[in-house]
């Protein structure tokens, strides 16, 4: 069956995060290290991003690699490093195809040199593309996030560039990793676990929420699917009664 068949076009969210959780317990079960997990995690990431270019989402982010994640054995984060250089490298060319513009949020500026000149060669060579943005959250937390925005806000207000009373929600939107980018519509999380782990706070205010036992290196196009229908049975009110919505 073409799940794919069973989605309404027309309500679509525009942005999907996705916290890609379940590498380590899949190399477990097999009997292999963490590493091999996250190795056998980038075809759930094709999967996922040729799924949402399909049905029309325009962005779609991934959570690769948090703040806290720095406290990882030395050795899995020297691997994690490699694998986004090589991985950026190798996906090049179907990013150009398919029409994917790749952008980053995050404290990128402590990601090893060779990894941010990677990536920021793949940003500029993938700046026209209009089909989907794929961002990588690397070096990400959203706490860090909001209070970035917050310093860089009073900074204004001191300089006398901003009024306490023009603060508004518009201000932070602006002032986020995330400003280029519509609020997120749809949080995904597999393996189970029913976290958001300091993952956009912010954006998140009125996302849905999707969490599936589905380890991430099995994560397929059709499992994407399946998340949209769950979207797409919900009815989101933003604070108003169904009533409301349905007049």
């Amino acid at each position: 069956m073409d799940k794919k068949l069973h989605i309404n076009l027309e309500r679509v969210p525009k942005h999907v995060a996705i916290i890609m959780d379940g590498n380590g317990r899949w190399a477990k079960g097999r009997g292999m290290s963490r590493i091999f997990g996250h190795k056998n995690a980038l075809t759930a990431v094709r999967e996922s991003v040729k799924a949402a270019s399909k049905i029309g989402v325009n962005a779609i982010t991934l959570y690769a690699f948090s703040t806290e994640n720095w406290k990882r054995p030395k050795l899995e984060v020297d691997a994690l490093m490699s694998l986004l250089i090589n991985s950026l490298k190798k996906e090049l060319p179907d990013f150009m195809q398919n029409g994917v513009k790749v952008n980053s949020i995050g404290s990128t500026d402590q990601l090893p040199k060779n990894a941010q000149k990677v990536l920021n060669d793949v940003i500029s060579e993938t700046k026209n593309n209009t089909e989907i943005i794929l961002t990588f959250a690397l070096s990400y937390g959203a706490r860090e996030e909001i209070v970035n925005a917050i310093k860089n806000i009073s900074k204004k207000v001191v300089n006398k560039e901003l009024t306490l009373e023009k603060i508004d929600e518009n201000t932070i939107n602006n002032h986020l990793y995330t400003f280029n980018l519509p609020e997120v519509d749809l949080m995904i999380r597999t393996s189970g676990e029913q976290r958001i782990s300091n993952f956009l706070l912010w954006q998140m205010a009125y996302a849905e929420l999707y969490f599936t036992d589905v380890l991430w290196p099995d994560f397929r196009e059709a499992h994407f699917y399946d998340a949209i229908i769950d979207y797409q049975n919900r009815e989101r009110r933003f604070g108003k009664t169904s009533e409301q919505i349905t007049e």
